[in-house]
């Protein structure tokens, strides 16, 4: 979506092709990221979504949140129920400085930036929609006008 133009809706089965994913199961993520109010959603048969914020104000921690849960940096590497400072697992150490990093790398990292770098064809994620080239798998609906 980051890689539409402002305001173009796009189909979840669209998406879900060209990422090779299960519709229903992107269809779960992409409600995810509608109810965290990062995306608008249009129901029906050709439901579609679109970004609400431009791609340069949504970081990769909000859609980790949203999808993955509040707390999913919180958990054990090792998957243990008590881990923390006072009663480390035997990676708490060595973990919890990469888990930090990986926490800000998802912070400093937009939408806007990971869709310039698909488009420029430096990075390859999939094959893009062929909305972002121009192609007709847009819906017919414009997407309001972000705040």
């Amino acid at each position: 979506m980051a890689t539409q133009p402002r305001g173009v809706a796009v189909l979840n089965r669209t998406i879900a092709d060209h990422l090779k994913s299960s519709p229903t199961y992107l269809a779960k993520i992409l409600q995810d990221l509608s109810r965290g109010n990062l995306l608008y959603s249009f129901r029906g048969k050709q439901g579609g979504f679109c970004l609400r914020e431009n791609s340069d104000k949504i970081n990769l921690m909000q859609i980790a949140i949203l999808t993955e849960g509040p707390g999913f940096t919180d958990g054990c590497v090792l998957g243990l129920k008590v881990c923390s400072d006072k009663a480390p697992c035997p990676m708490h150490v060595k973990w919890w400085p990469i888990k930090q990093e990986i926490v800000k790398l998802l912070q400093n990292q937009t939408l806007d930036m990971l869709a310039a770098m698909v488009v420029s064809g430096r990075y390859k994620l999939t094959d893009l929609p062929e909305a972002a080239l121009g192609g007709q798998d847009r819906l017919g609906v414009t997407c309001p006008d972000r705040l």
